[in-house]
């Protein structure tokens, strides 16, 4: 923001966008250096851009911690080390990016319905 830390956030962040509520909330979370992270859905107003840079920023700060990230956007889970994968509030599948698209036709489905060829890989 222009004025920086001395920016007014107006009462239930009227003046700021959903990808600016969502930054703050995490690094209201990350002030406290906590041994587990949950974000849910934390990550779906960012553009794609600056959710690869959140992801890649939060891995050095939350090095020591194990983090729950609960998504529908497939980049922001596709590196991490353990994916579970849910339909209809059922587990379907648990594993890695690519050993999912080998071994879940849900998880497949909605990759391809949501990134390229090239992302894929």
């Amino acid at each position: 923001m222009e004025d920086g830390f001395d920016s007014v956030i107006a009462q239930a962040g009227t003046n700021i966008s959903g990808g600016q509520k969502q930054r703050l909330s995490i690094a209201r979370a990350l002030v406290r250096k906590a041994e587990i992270y949950i974000f849910d859905d934390s990550f779906s107003a960012l553009d794609f851009k600056t959710d690869a840079k959140l992801r890649s920023a939060l891995k050095e700060e939350t090095a020591e911690s194990t983090i729950f990230i609960v998504a529908q956007r497939v980049s922001t889970v596709m590196d991490a080390d353990r994916i579970i994968v849910l339909e209809d509030g059922r587990i379907v599948g648990i594993g890695k990016h690519k050993e999912l698209l080998k071994t879940c036709e849900v998880y497949k489905e909605i990759v391809y319905s949501q990134l390229s060829e090239e992302e894929i890989a």
